[in-house]
Formats: structure tokens, C-alpha cells, sequence
């Protein structure tokens, strides 16, 4: 996988790939949200600024998906990625690093200072991914179900 040139575009929630492409990788991560949750999520997040961003192999397969949005906070502009995921088959192979370096130059071309995401606790393969990209644990984040 290591030498896989991959093509990264943004996905509208209108379009076809957002159901064939985006939402099976998205599950993955977030297992409990139905096909219709899914859609309902897309189309409601994209309107507050959430960007759908697939990476694709020479071949078309979506390889990983990227979802992030730059937010103007009290410390200045930061591009907030809600999800990173590699498709099982391509991990470890360098497309998650790919899909960081495109959110990376993502985050320059909008003037932010900062990249920054939330990571579960129990997910220690994603921290050791996020540490070997210089990420620092810099915050908690706690919540509450209501």
C-alpha cells in the first residue's frame, strides 16, 4: 500500500459516493448510527460546515475518509477533524498519513494555526497514529448524556 497514489475530493451529501464511499468507512467508526441516521447526519452537519473529504486509490475504491470544518475559536482559527479512517484492508500502509498531510494543507490554506480532534480513550492504535504526527495531548474532553 505503501506506493498507492491517492486522489482526494470532497463529497457533497447529495452526491452518490456519500452513501457508497463515505457512510460504510464513517460506520466503521460509529457502528450504532443506521444508513437513514447516517444521511440525516450528513446533510445536517454539511449545512453547519462539516466537510466530507474521500481519498481514492488509481482504481476508485475510497480508501480513507476524512470529515473536518475550520472553527474561528478564542485561540484562532483550527481545523477540527471529527473522523479519520482508513478502510481495515488499507491501514498501515500510509494512507491515513496521506489523508493528514492533505488536512494539514487544508488547514494552512485557511489561515488556521492549529489542527485538532478528539480521540476515544480506548482507541491506542489511533493515539500511537496521532503521536507519531506530532499531536500532543493538550485538553480533556468531558461530556454528559442528557
Amino acid at each position: 500500500m505503501r506506493g498507492v497514489e491517492l486522489t482526494t475530493t470532497d463529497i457533497a451529501p447529495t452526491d452518490a459516493a456519500m452513501a457508497t464511499d463515505v457512510a460504510p468507512l464513517i460506520r466503521t467508526l460509529r457502528p450504532a448510527l443506521t444508513e437513514d441516521a447516517f444521511t440525516a447526519f450528513a446533510t445536517r452537519a454539511h449545512a453547519q460546515g462539516l466537510v466530507f473529504t474521500a481519498g481514492y486509490d488509481p482504481a476508485g475504491t475510497c480508501l480513507a475518509v476524512a470529515t473536518h470544518r475550520v472553527l474561528a475559536t478564542s485561540r484562532g482559527l483550527l481545523l477540527y477533524v471529527d473522523d479519520l479512517v482508513t478502510a481495515e484492508h488499507a491501514r498501515s500502509g500510509g494512507i491515513g498519513a496521506r489523508m493528514f498531510a492533505v488536512l494539514e494543507e487544508r488547514a494552512r490554506a485557511a489561515g488556521c494555526t492549529r489542527i485538532e480532534l478528539d480521540s476515544g480513550v480506548t482507541n491506542h492504535h489511533a493515539h500511537r497514529f496521532y503521536h507519531a504526527h506530532r499531536m500532543a495531548i493538550t485538553a480533556l474532553h468531558f461530556g454528559r448524556a442528557l
